[in-house]
């Protein structure tokens, strides 16, 4: 698998809440050889207005492309880039473990441990719900994996900007 070249680019649009606008804001980055890394879109205080969180790496230059041709879109109302920018960010992962009788009690701790819950419990697995940024959920998910991680369902990223101080 070939490794991906630039860096992390985490950018918040608001959008008319319309059909289209949502696969015309991709294209644009698959025209350019822009994998999208995580996509996230909801409509926003404004039923009128959707914000699409998209995470992506690659060059910085073809980047700048991309925003200046975003924001000529009719229907994209702002583009904001938190790259070098202060902001918050979370990201929900479910999380399906096999609970084996002899590690629930490991499970339920490192639930506890991360903040995270159980969501449903069944025979053999329990569904974990946990919040937060990438890095906690990439701790959690690699002390589930030697229980047997049968199945994860991510979000991606949400993310908005840090008020001035």
């Amino acid at each position: 698998m070939e490794k991906k070249q630039g860096r992390r680019h985490i950018l918040s649009m608001l959008v008319d809440n319309q059909p289209g606008v949502l696969s015309r804001v991709a294209g644009f980055f698959s025209s350019r050889g822009f994998n999208i890394d995580s996509l996230c879109v909801s409509e926003t205080a404004d039923p009128l207005v959707s914000r699409i969180t998209l995470v992506a790496v690659g060059d910085m230059t073809i980047l700048e492309q991309i925003k200046k041709q975003l924001n000529k879109l009719i229907n994209v109302i702002k583009v904001m880039d938190f790259t070098d920018k202060e902001y918050v960010q979370r990201e929900t992962a479910l999380v399906k473990v096999r609970a084996k009788p002899e590690h629930r009690a490991e499970i339920l701790r490192m639930v506890d441990i991360f903040r995270s819950m159980v969501v449903d419990v069944g025979s053999e697995y329990y569904t974990v719900e946990i919040t937060g940024d990438e890095g906690k959920i990439t701790a959690f998910l690699s002390l589930l994996k030697p229980m047997g991680v049968k199945e994860i369902a991510r979000t991606g990223v949400v993310a908005l900007a840090r008020e001035k101080k």
